[in-house]
């Protein structure tokens, strides 16, 4: 069954916006991203000696979407708050993380990723970190599947703190049938047919319910690592959710950035320690419910002049401001993993 059928409201526009149903017929691509607004509140701060390339990734656009309807047009500016949601954080439970003082220069252009592919569990995997590792991290991609931000991120992740070593692995649910950027925006019927037959493929639901037998398959390949996080971006955000909370799951510590289809109901299972890292089109109060409903360690921060994407495939690092971001992200994400897994 369509996710969309299950949405109503303000909630289903945000599920539009994220990429997780199929947008209304009316729907046209309108307004470009922003970058103006100050950065967020944080206890996170990027380190001064941190060097960044000169290369750059090409432009990658913007999915934003309106509708003829007064009310749909309202529901969207929901989506894309002027200011920055300041969000409470759970102090440091064993210390933090050298991270910020080694995360490498951000390369963009020609990006030659340090990880390898495997066939793990029935799928095609991005591996990569040390052989050491005893720490392993499961992330989860966003709809455009192996791009070179999201696998410059992994390898970000498992190379850049060294106190404490993490392996990455990225499995490709969509078996090599990503959602294409030449169906954005998705301003066709075509094209609105091939999202929606996209997100009932491949729902949140169906893709959490494989997470445990994927663990199982890494874990018996990989018995060094002995403790496990997950890391979801925009979709992947709702299946590190649903993942996250049941109470077997083997993950010690969940991320979620720039999620799509935030619920503050799904916080209330979850007993992990649990990050969520919002752009400034996750609609703010229901970011702020979520953080509000989350009984265990957690850390909740919007950084309110980012796109829904800024970490992952619609990182536009030829932006100086989205680069340092992206950064500050992967540095938030090192050091709240260093204190929790």
């Amino acid at each position: 069954m369509s996710l969309s059928k299950h949405l109503s409201g303000s909630r289903r526009v945000a599920a539009v916006t994220s990429g997780l149903v199929a947008p209304p017929e009316a729907a046209s691509q309108v307004h470009p991203p922003s970058f103006s607004s100050s950065r967020s509140n944080s206890d996170f701060n990027s380190n001064s000696n941190l060097s960044i390339s000169s290369n750059s990734y090409p432009l990658l656009n913007n999915r934003n979407l309106t509708s003829q309807s007064i009310k749909t047009q309202n529901l969207l500016k929901q989506l894309t708050p002027k200011h920055t949601c300041k969000m409470s954080t759970m102090p440091a439970q064993h210390g933090h993380s050298e991270a910020c003082c080694n995360i490498p220069p951000v390369v963009a252009t020609g990006y030659s990723a340090k990880g390898s592919y495997e066939e793990l569990g029935g799928f095609k995997s991005y591996v990569t970190g040390p052989k050491e590792a005893t720490k392993g991290i499961i992330t989860i991609y966003d709809i455009f599947g192996y791009y070179p931000q999201t696998l410059q991120g992994a390898d970000i992740l498992s190379t850049s703190d060294h106190s404490q070593k993490y392996k990455v692995f990225i499995p490709d649910w969509f078996n090599g049938e990503p959602a294409p950027l030449s169906w954005f925006p998705p301003d066709t019927e075509e094209k609105q047919k091939n999202l929606g037959a996209f997100f009932q493929k491949n729902s949140p639901p169906s893709v959490a319910a494989k997470v445990p037998d994927y663990v199982s398959a890494v874990s018996a390949k990989y018995p060094e690592i002995k403790s496990w996080a997950i890391l979801g971006f925009c979709w992947g955000g709702k299946v590190v959710s649903l993942v996250t909370s049941k109470p077997d799951t083997v993950f010690k510590a969940g991320v979620e950035a720039h999620p799509a289809m935030v619920d503050p109901a799904d916080a209330e299972n979850i007993k992990v320690p649990l990050a969520l890292l919002a752009s400034k089109d996750e609609t703010p109060e229901d970011v702020k419910k979520f953080e509000a409903n989350l009984t265990g360690p957690k850390y909740v921060e919007t950084f309110g002049d980012q796109i829904h994407g800024w970490m992952a495939a619609r990182s536009d690092l030829e932006n100086e401001r989205v680069k340092a971001e992206y950064i500050r992200g992967y540095e938030t994400v090192l050091k709240f993993l260093s204190q929790h897994i």
